[in-house]
């Protein structure tokens, strides 16, 4: 049965919005939620939700507000982190989800993190790709200007940047950039899509067929929400004191990752701190994965993922 056979999509209503949920399986063996990144979307977790459904979960991959097929928030309303959590506890309300595993990817691992904190009476276990948990602020002071993470801070100059271009060819970039083990920095005379051209190939594992759902999704969102959450939002969350999680955790790394170079990010996974917050944590590595590790390779993800449910079986009520 192909994959568009066995996901099911659907709008839902929450706070305000239509929110657009994909889903798979019946779920006898409980809930699964994904949530994707920047510049991902529900589709970025095809391969994980037909491996959950078919070991008997429910699999739910949302497009937060503003991305793919999801309402757009009002151009007015200023973008807060918490509406992230506060969508993410109306989607499983309104499924009638009482509790699931989470799974988060990039800047989507964030919210699956302090939701799990918050709220333990929701979360069966969480499992995170490309970000590790840290309760305390990145700084990337010493990074270079043309640091991505800086350049797109700045309101205006990605937007600037992003219009250049078609929306197919801005997310073919993205997909170069972030899948290669170096940090994108730009020179002072160019911008982050500079960095590659149509002749930089495609990663082997990304087809373009990939490329024009992707693009199809974006047409329909745009960049103007996704720049601003995560890159203006993420870093005025409110952090959690003393936060400890209560559930298992499960973080699985490429290692040819990117994020690996940035400031902190190794130690925290490497010199135990996480170990710290998370006393039932589990790190697993991906050889040569890369930032879109779930995308690359997926039936090494899938094994990781399916492994870490049947070692977490939630009870089945009586």
């Amino acid at each position: 049965m192909d994959m568009e056979r066995q996901i099911e999509h659907r709008h839902i209503p929450i706070r305000g919005l239509n929110l657009h949920v994909a889903q798979a399986g019946k779920g006898d063996k409980g809930a699964v939620v994904f949530l994707h990144g920047f510049p991902e979307i529900w589709y970025s977790w095809r391969h994980q939700m037909l491996a959950v459904a078919a070991a008997g979960y429910r699999a739910v991959a949302p497009d937060w507000r503003g991305y793919g097929l999801s309402d757009q928030p009002p151009v007015e309303e200023e973008v807060s982190y918490d509406d992230l959590l506060d969508d993410l506890l109306g989607i499983l309300d309104a499924l009638s989800v009482p509790k699931a595993f989470l799974v988060g990817k990039d800047f989507g691992a964030v919210p699956a993190y302090d939701f799990a904190l918050r709220r333990p009476d929701r979360v069966c276990g969480v499992m995170c790709l490309g970000i590790p948990f840290s309760p305390f602020t990145s700084s990337f002071t010493t990074m270079p200007e043309g640091f991505y993470m800086s350049r797109w801070l700045e309101p205006g100059r990605a937007e600037a940047d992003f219009d250049r271009y078609d929306v197919k060819r801005v997310v073919r970039t993205i997909y170069i950039l972030f899948s290669s083990s170096e940090i994108p920095i730009a020179k002072e005379d160019q911008e982050i899509t500079d960095l590659a051209d149509l002749s930089t190939p495609l990663p082997e594992w990304f087809s373009e067929k990939d490329l024009a759902v992707y693009a199809s999704l974006y047409e329909k969102s745009g960049f103007r929400y996704p720049l601003k959450m995560p890159y203006r939002s993420l870093h005025k969350r409110h952090t959690i004191e003393d936060p400890k999680f209560q559930v298992p955790v499960f973080v699985v790394m490429g290692e040819k990752d990117y994020v690996y170079k940035l400031p902190g990010f190794a130690s925290v996974l490497k010199d135990g701190v996480m170990g710290m917050f998370a006393p039932d944590l589990k790190i697993a590595y991906v050889p040569e994965g890369s930032h879109f590790v779930q995308e690359q390779f997926p039936d090494k993800v899938n094994e990781l993922l399916v492994g870490f449910l049947k070692d977490h079986p939630v009870p089945v009520p009586a």
